[in-house]
């Protein structure tokens, strides 16, 4: 199991720096960051840059792997973005995961002033965001005209440190999101189906994997291939509680399969609101505990 956590960019760098450097230091195997423009009730508070945020992490971290959680076509066009991408991967040493999604509704979907896109045709930018962003980044002078975007010789040299390309972990609930992830992802990640009770999330989740199961048996990929990443405070109870129920959360994952976890940074309330000291002893006592080599 690995095991990745994410910190909200809604602190100055001079208080998110700390942050960065201590999950590199205490071995976190991924940490991410929201890419959004506003999120939630947070949209009237502080808030900051996704890939600038992590251009200044990968300057001061060595080995913790880095992601976006997730990036959408919300307020992303692919020849933009690729290059973003492509200098965030060289400047971190190859260590970016490049979380993608479909995009959800609320201020990222409003602020530009365009339409709130319903669930379908939402999944059909997505799809084609994704295979344009995968083509751009695998090879150079792509042109394309498309529902959604046009690209005209859009260029990708030097390309991505990781080659072919950056890994593309790919926030999927729905078959046809699902089918984009088993033919472009090398990870899956998901929040569960939002039940407010735990033990009805975990089934949630659970029927879940028998989807994507039943998804990469009709694609014939090998699902050992497709990492499967579980955001664990999607449930209805924050996993720092405490240590002894954040091991139980992930001892829960494992038994389903996933290969890594997710919690996130606590903040003093509202989301995600929790105690710092317990995340310090699962990261001192249990992390090496819960990792597998």
């Amino acid at each position: 199991m690995r095991i990745g956590i994410v910190i909200l960019p809604d602190q100055r760098w001079s208080e998110s720096r700390r942050r960065w450097q201590q999950v590199d230091e205490w071995g976190f195997d991924h940490a991410w960051t929201y890419d959004h423009l506003g999120w939630r009730d947070l949209v009237d508070g502080p808030w900051f840059d996704s890939m600038s945020t992590l251009t200044a992490a990968a300057t001061v971290t060595r080995q913790v792997r880095l992601g976006t959680l997730v990036a959408s076509p919300n307020f992303r066009h692919p020849a933009a973005f690729a290059r973003q991408v492509t200098t965030l991967d060289d400047i971190c040493g190859g260590r970016l995961l490049l979380g993608l999604g479909a995009g959800g509704i609320g201020f990222d979907s409003a602020v530009l002033g365009g339409e709130t896109l319903p669930p379908r045709p939402r999944v059909d930018r997505f799809g084609e965001f994704t295979e344009l962003l995968d083509l751009i980044l695998r090879e150079d002078g792509t042109s394309w005209q498309g529902d959604w975007f046009t690209a005209v010789d859009a260029r990708n040299n030097p390309g991505c440190v990781q080659q072919p390309r950056v890994p593309f972990v790919m926030a999927a609930n729905g078959p046809r999101s699902m089918r984009l992830a088993a033919r472009f992802g090398q990870g899956w990640v998901t929040t569960g189906t939002g039940e407010e009770e735990l033990t009805a999330w975990w089934d949630g989740v659970a029927a879940l994997c028998a989807r994507m199961d039943r998804t990469l048996d009709e694609a014939g990929r090998d699902p050992v291939t497709l990492p499967r990443y579980l955001s664990l405070d999607s449930a209805p109870v924050f996993s720092l509680r405490s240590a002894d129920f954040f091991a139980e959360q992930v001892a829960r994952a494992a038994a389903l399969g996933f290969t890594d976890v997710i919690t996130h940074w606590p903040r003093a309330s509202s989301w995600y609101a929790g105690d710092e000291a317990v995340l310090a002893d699962v990261a001192t006592r249990l992390l090496p505990e819960l990792r597998t080599p």
